[in-house]
């Protein structure tokens, strides 16, 4: 979907006036920005003073604060009717490493006054953990994996606690982001270094979105979903991470990336890499259609690449 379309059509006149804060306002942030009509009042979070500038000219009104310090966030406090919040955990918290304090910190300021109607949290499809390919619905109980996983499935249970009977909350499991115009958006830059993938079969399934359609879904979210409901943010394409490659590779008429044995992936790529390659599933979104009513402008992962 361009992003200078309105993907809720003409908003009922009493919420015209009302106020977004994102949390998180990168890539993905700035696009659910542009999709927005112009008469919502847009507010973002930013730790860093040299983006306001940037913020202003969008439309896009800055509030400094800093989620890993919770006296910056105060002035949070009943400042929105809806926020999204799309920023990830801290990548390491030693003292509690399963635990996501920038969530905590960012709910203990908006219960200040009152909080928002609705809160939607960006959070991460690793919950789910290692599925063995199964398909995977929103009913399906998470098992995280790893430390990160972990902090994602405390930040969304802390959300969960806080809404009860108080807000509608609800949780967006999203799986590899890409876009053309996203940095780090494409497989282009891993296939020039010619990082391998796994043969066929130890291969796993991996999922995709579209940035644009990922912030088409985060709007439709803030306004059309269900009180403490989560929702699969994922495309409808179904292809194992080797075949993602060779086709990206095909597409870009670049040499594709070599095939190596689960065996061999252990002692030459790095741990980040391997825990993708340690989780296959395949995600349904049939809620994220019947429900948030989104309509994929890239349906598969090979328009959105051609686009």
């Amino acid at each position: 979907m361009p992003s200078n379309q309105n993907p809720l059509g003409a908003l009922p006149r009493r919420f015209r006036q009302q106020r977004l804060l994102v949390v998180g306002c990168g890539d993905v942030g700035l696009r659910v920005a542009a999709q927005l009509p112009a008469h919502i009042r847009k507010l973002a979070l930013t730790s860093s003073p040299e983006r306001t500038p940037q913020l202003q000219a969008l439309g896009i009104q800055p509030l400094l604060g800093n989620l890993d310090h919770a006296p910056s966030l105060h002035r949070l406090a009943g400042i929105a009717d809806r926020v999204l919040h799309l920023a990830p955990p801290p990548t390491e918290n030693k003292d509690e490493w399963w635990r996501d304090p920038r969530t905590a910190n960012l709910l203990q300021a908006l219960r200040r006054r009152s909080l928002p109607t609705h809160f939607i949290y960006g959070s991460t499809t690793g919950v789910y953990g290692d599925c063995q390919g199964d398909w995977v619905s929103e009913s399906r109980t998470a098992q995280a994996h790893t430390s990160r996983a972990h902090r994602r499935v405390d930040a969304e249970q802390q959300i969960l606690n806080a809404a009860r009977g108080r807000m509608t909350a609800s949780i967006l499991r999203i799986p590899g982001i890409y876009a053309n115009d996203r940095e780090g958006g494409t497989p282009r830059t891993r296939l020039l270094r010619g990082t391998p993938v796994l043969e066929p079969q130890d291969d796993v399934y991996t999922n995709h979105i579209h940035a644009d359609d990922l912030a088409c879904a985060c709007i439709a979210a803030l306004w059309r979903s269900k009180p403490q409901r989560v929702y699969n943010i994922t495309d409808d394409t179904q292809l194992k991470m080797g075949d993602y490659f060779d086709l990206a590779a095909d597409l870009y008429a670049l040499p594709r990336a070599p095939r190596i044995s689960r065996e061999t992936a252990q002692g030459q790529l790095p741990l980040m890499l391997l825990s993708f390659m340690s989780e296959s599933r395949r995600l349904t979104n049939e809620r994220m259609k019947r429900e948030l009513r989104v309509r994929l402008s890239y349906p598969q992962v090979l328009d959105g690449l051609k686009a």
